[in-house]
């Protein structure tokens, strides 16, 4: 019975990639075949010559400012929307207000940025204001509910202090409570800026602007040493704002 329940699970696992084969009818053979296989590398050649030529590097160059932009400004954006929204959602401003804006919150994350800038583009047109607006809309989300987080950890003894001395609710705030906190919600900025840049070379595939419509008119076109040149670009440009936000972080949060 014993060998039995530890051989139940691994059958189920091997019956289940079984039926997934057989339910989305993958032809293997056509797959693995040497003609396929023959496409597959002439197909990935492509992609090993770049095209280098002045003016493609400067399409690359606008394209890469603009993602850039887009993550830059959407996050900012986000930042402030999500301060404003985890105010109320840590029970700031009473109970009503707390439900209405961990709903908010709860939606705004809950749709994917994919989705986000599908539904801005309709709104605003294509560009890059759909894809600012979008990243603008998810990360608001993400982080409003982590400062929210960090708001309800808060020790509220300094705050109290400042209000029994006669401060405001807003003076309160800014000296009794944003100190506290600040290097977390730097912390969490930065990660989500992090994941917005990335988030932003993508949204370029429904019509967003950025990298990632320079992408997918290249791979449209079957235009793979274009293709090639505008990866390359996004590989070097994460790899440098990750470094950007790893001395950010050392600076202004650790230290």
């Amino acid at each position: 019975m014993k060998l039995l329940s530890r051989l139940l699970i691994p059958m189920a696992l091997i019956a289940a990639v079984i039926a997934s084969f057989a339910f989305l009818q993958l032809e293997a053979s056509a797959l693995l075949s040497p003609q396929g296989l023959g496409q597959m590398a002439d197909y990935a050649a492509g992609f090993m010559a770049p095209d280098l030529s002045p003016v493609h590097l400067r399409a690359i160059g606008y394209g890469a400012l603009e993602t850039l932009a887009m993550s830059a400004i959407g996050t900012l954006l986000a930042a402030l929307l999500g301060l404003l929204l985890a105010l109320p959602a840590a029970n700031r401003f009473g109970a009503v207000a707390q439900a209405i804006s961990r709903l908010l919150l709860n939606a705004l994350r809950a749709i994917p940025e994919l989705v986000w800038a599908a539904l801005m583009v309709l709104a605003a047109g294509l560009g890059p204001n759909a894809g600012t607006l979008a990243l603008a809309l998810h990360t608001a989300g993400v982080l409003g509910r982590l400062f929210a987080e960090a708001l309800e950890n808060t020790p509220a003894a300094p705050t109290e202090a400042l209000r029994m001395a006669g401060s405001g609710r807003i003076a309160a705030f800014c000296y009794g409570t944003l100190p506290t906190i600040w290097p977390q919600l730097v912390a969490y900025i930065l990660y989500r800026w992090e994941n917005n840049i990335r988030m932003a070379s993508v949204l370029g595939f429904v019509g967003a602007g950025g990298l990632g419509q320079m992408l997918y008119m290249s791979l449209s076109l079957f235009q793979e040493a274009q293709a090639s040149t505008v990866i390359l670009a996004m590989l070097l440009m994460v790899l440098a704002v990750d470094s950007l936000s790893g001395w950010a972080r050392q600076r202004w949060v650790r230290g």
